[in-house]
């Protein structure tokens, strides 16, 4: 997951996580666990949820198409509109006649949580301006497939150059958490009342490491003219309690953490809230991150096509490694256990690859993660 600002720019032990919540693992390196395709689109994918009764649901952000479909429920193997096809009419040729606030944009990610499918629509087409009152979190009850809630997020919380990108929520259902990879920023959104705060905006911690080249296919990943793109803060996991707060940028080797509750006091200054995050250890450059129920943390590893699972000591074993798994990117846990996992091949599109179409055919795979 990334944006085009990011584009043109450059153009566990609990005391080694310096005081966080634990990320527990496996005690030994686990075996490799085969790939299974699930479905295979006709557009680019990112985003996948899972439903506790095991209905899946999948997102085609508008990056260099204007896609038919945005939010889908896949059945079958065939993609259906959710929650109906009105939602998915939204058209960048229309954009004047339909409501971008009751209508998908372009949408980067969807969870399933608590009975509802959550989507969160970045609103930026081609990752380039936003669509004024596109950006927004939806809330969809999955018993009556009815939209439930809108959060619309203000030209306050996500200014020009912001890109929605991945969200978590707690386990009482009471606070969600997000990334913007456009600028750099966490994001916290108040359930109940509706209030969103940004947070963390354009630090360290939220922004692309200097120096970190991303290579795809041994190689580094450039744009066609020669700039190599820059990708700020992204993958996002919530421990298991809520207290603690995962999150990286693609273009960095850190994971970072906060305490959730810091990130949730209006009291503190942007310095003093700065001040609560903390290194929790080195990574790959990874796009998506999953925390489980248990506390195991698997990060998506853009460079070698895996999913790594990170040990106790802060190492990172593979636990699925293939070369169908071109970028992955998103992931999502069915109730059986089995993981989910998008490839979204960013760096086959057209910003990469001058010869890609404007659409590209993606999958979506799951994996049973081996046991110890």
């Amino acid at each position: 997951m990334l944006h085009r600002r990011s584009l043109l720019l450059a153009g566990t032990a609990a005391a080694a996580l310096a005081g966080t919540a634990p990320l527990r693992a496996q005690g030994r390196r686990p075996t490799l666990a085969a790939l299974e395709p699930v479905a295979t689109f006709e557009h680019q994918v990112t985003g996948v949820a899972v439903s506790d009764d095991g209905r899946i649901f999948v997102n085609f952000p508008r990056w260099t198409e204007d896609s038919p479909v945005s939010v889908a429920e896949v059945k079958g193997g065939r993609v259906v509109p959710y929650p109906d096809a009105e939602w998915n009419t939204w058209r960048n040729a229309a954009k004047d006649q339909i409501k971008p606030e009751t209508h998908w944009v372009c949408v980067q990610s969807v969870v399933a949580h608590r009975g509802s499918l959550w989507v969160l629509d970045a609103a930026a087409p081609a990752l380039e301006k936003i669509v004024k009152g596109g950006p927004k979190l939806v809330q969809i009850d999955l018993a009556t497939n009815t939209v439930l809630r809108t959060y619309p997020f203000s030209e306050q919380v996500a200014p020009e150059g912001t890109y929605l990108n991945d969200i978590r929520f707690d386990a009482e259902g009471r606070w969600g958490y997000l990334t913007d990879s456009g600028r750099g920023a966490i994001l916290v959104v108040d359930l109940g009342s509706g209030e969103i705060r940004r947070m963390l905006d354009g630090v360290s911690s939220t922004t692309a490491e200097k120096g970190v080249v991303v290579r795809t296919d041994g190689k580094e990943l450039r744009r066609p003219d020669g700039v190599q793109p820059v990708f700020n803060a992204d993958g996002i996991a919530l421990s298991p309690d809520g207290a603690t707060l995962y999150w990286q940028a693609i273009s960095g080797r850190t994971l970072y953490s906060a305490p959730t509750a810091a990130l949730r006091d209006a009291s503190l200054s942007p310095a003093d809230l700065e001040a609560k995050v903390r290194k929790a250890g080195d990574t790959v450059l990874a796009d998506g991150l999953w925390m489980t129920g248990k506390g195991q943390l698997y990060v998506t590893s853009v460079e070698d096509n895996s999913v790594r699972l990170r040990g106790a000591d802060g190492t990172l074993a593979p636990v699925v490694q293939d070369k169908r798994l071109r970028w992955p990117d998103s992931m999502a846990e069915g109730p059986d256990g089995r993981l989910y996992v998008t490839a979204s091949r960013i760096m086959d599109n057209r910003w990469f690859d001058p010869k890609a179409g404007v659409a590209i055919k993606t999958t979506l795979f799951r994996f049973r993660p081996p046991t110890a």
